[in-house]
């Protein structure tokens, strides 16, 4: 072998090597690594440590539990308003109150998958749809969600539907063809046994030039016959009924003739074969379907009489799901909208049951519009059954609903009332369990948190979000074990979050006015007057050249701002001078500054020195 051989085999062989040890994939080649730069180890020490979480999502507000401690009550009630779902009638509507973290959500959800979970074993059509009206918060959205949730539904029931058509058909196939191939074997077989020479009956059939009658050798009737000593017998009115012994072959020499009343057809004659090809074919001359179907054919139990049915239903199945049209999140008008909701919804036999999460939301953007609609839609559904959920934090918001609306909707009321600290400590030792690993959480965490959360109206969500952050801090420093300065720093952590969020989503108007108190604070104003603000807030309209509202509607935005929490409003006697509003900041000063200006439109404001009123002490 020559030297060009023997490379050319080495370079093969190490190719063939490359080859197998990435799996069949051409590896890289090593310019190309060469040219890509070196890992700088980031991620290296973060995973170095051992991770204190076993399942973090178990921590989350979306996650469902599979059990609520201390909401037993609530669920056991809902369910016995809901068990009328599984029965085929519609369920009362339910209004469920609580404030935040008090487990209302949680509980219907739960509830709602062993509602579905139930119906799909016992084979009750019932369906249940969420939707987030904080969200979803107009009449248009809500209607348009549901109408395309149901438009799927439909359509993955009828694709369902014709699978099962379908398998149905070959079934009908399979049937026929064993039939025929049966038919064929038994035909050959029959037709061989009618002309056995070793068939006692053969050779009693008479030959073509043989007479019917029964005589003598020379073709004479014969004035007895032995049919006629043997078994014969004569009526009154002198006809006689002729007893045939199946045994004596001579009696078959009367195979021609047409059979009289009475008489038994013949083993191997015309009638039998005709009557044997009969049930072969199946065939027969009822009307009725039982009577056209063999035994065990597969259309047995079934609503369908032939094959063309079953193609025709097939072709039906088709034909509704072409018609679904989608519904676009805008560009129709409410009324089409309503009409492609109601007939998705009305297309097949169901229970509905419409959860609405922060209903009050829908009502304060919308009105009442759209739980007027749902509420009345059972008066005109003809195959379905509607059933509305809501869920509220706002215990009073149902005196803004039209009477009709109300009476209707809130034919079932639920309170979910705030926990306690021994309730938040179960809750949170519930989760911890599946959430952490062992050993990962000191004695005083879980108390801690729901110390914590306890003061604030006994949030459950707020509790979970304190366990979760502070784990994640312990994480991230690498400590092994969770321990009360995580806790406290995530409570600090979690409070400046919370502030930061609803900064940012404030309204232009109410930034500007909260820029203008910051900015009076930074310059050493302390117990700011509204008048103050105002002044400022009109000179930063002027900057951003924004509309400028009036003093009444800027004290509004104050009291707003007030009762977020993020300023501190208090209405003072100024004596001979009237009342006023005393404004102080209550949040972080700096981070505050900074959300504000992180909004394109504030971020371009000079630095406005503000103009402070002379005061007047008393």
């Amino acid at each position: 072998m020559s030297d060009d051989d023997s490379e050319r085999t080495r370079a093969e062989e190490a190719e063939q090597v490359d080859t197998d040890e990435t799996g069949g994939f051409s590896s890289f080649d090593s310019s190309e690594l060469a040219d890509e730069e070196p890992s700088q180890g980031l991620f290296d020490d973060l995973l170095s440590g051992e991770p204190i979480f076993e399942n973090k999502e178990v921590l989350r507000p979306s996650y469902t539990p599979h059990e609520l401690p201390h909401r037993s009550d609530q669920i056991n009630k809902m369910a016995t308003i809901l068990v009328a779902a599984l029965r085929g009638e519609t369920p009362s509507n339910i209004l469920i109150y609580g404030k935040t973290g008090t487990g209302k959500t949680a509980s219907a959800k739960f509830v709602s998958k062993e509602l579905e979970s139930t119906s799909q074993k016992y084979s009750v059509p019932c369906d249940v749809e969420y939707i987030n009206c904080e969200v979803t918060d107009t009449q248009y959205r809500v209607l348009a969600q549901l109408a395309n949730k149901f438009i799927e539904k439909n359509e993955a029931r009828i694709d369902d539907r014709i699978d099962e058509l379908e398998s149905l058909l070959e079934a009908v196939d399979e049937y026929e063809a064993a039939g025929a191939d049966a038919d064929a074997a038994v035909r050959p077989e029959t037709e061989g046994d009618l002309f056995d020479e070793d068939d006692p009956f053969e050779s009693a059939l008479p030959n073509d030039d043989e007479v019917t009658s029964t005589g003598d050798e020379t073709g004479s009737p014969s004035s007895e016959s032995p049919l006629e000593t043997e078994g014969s017998s004569t009526g009154a009115d002198g006809s006689s009924n002729e007893a045939i012994d199946d045994s004596n072959p001579a009696g078959q020499n009367n195979s021609n003739r047409l059979p009289a009343d009475g008489d038994e057809q013949r083993p191997g004659g015309d009638s039998n074969r005709e009557a044997s090809d009969l049930e072969l074919s199946g065939a027969g001359s009822s009307d009725d379907r039982s009577d056209d179907v063999p035994p065990n054919h597969p259309l047995d139990s079934t609503p369908f009489d032939s094959r063309a049915d079953i193609e025709d239903e097939i072709e039906s199945l088709e034909a509704d799901k072409e018609s679904f049209e989608e519904v676009p999140m805008t560009g129709w008008p409410t009324d089409r909208v309503y009409s492609v909701f109601f007939d998705a919804v009305d297309y097949d036999e169901r229970v509905v049951v419409i959860m609405l999460d922060e209903i009050d939301k829908l009502v304060e953007k919308s009105g009442d519009d759209t739980l007027y609609n749902l509420s009345r839609m059972n008066s005109e559904l003809e195959n379905s059954r509607v059933s509305i959920i809501g869920i509220s934090n706002d215990l009073k918001f149902t005196d803004f609903l039209d009477p009709r609306v109300k009476s209707s909707l809130g034919e079932e009321e639920i309170v979910f009332p705030p926990y306690d600290a021994n309730q938040l400590r179960d809750i949170l030792e519930h989760r911890s369990e599946v959430a952490f690993k062992g050993g990962a959480l000191s004695e005083d965490v879980i108390p801690l948190c729901a110390a914590f959360a306890a003061q604030e109206h006994g949030d459950a969500r707020r509790a979970l979000d304190l366990l979760r952050t502070a784990g994640e801090l312990a994480e991230r420093s690498q400590a092994e074990t969770i321990v009360e300065e995580h806790v406290r720093e995530a409570q600090d952590k979690i409070e400046l979050d919370r502030v930061v969020e609803v900064v940012r989503t404030l309204p232009t108007q109410s930034k500007l006015v909260l820029f203008a108190i910051i900015l009076l604070e930074k310059n050493g104003v302390h117990s700011i007057n509204t008048g103050e603000v105002f002044n400022i807030y009109k000179r930063l309209c002027e900057e951003i050249d924004a509309d400028v509202l009036t003093q009444r509607r800027v004290t509004d935005l104050i009291s707003e701002l007030d009762m977020l929490g993020i300023v501190n409003a208090v209405v003072v006697s100024k004596g001979r001078y009237g009342r006023t509003k005393e404004i102080s900041l209550s949040v972080p000063l700096e981070e505050t500054e900074a959300v504000l200006l992180s909004d394109s439109r504030l971020s371009d404001i000079d630095d406005v020195q503000p103009f402070v009123q002379a005061r007047f002490e008393n």
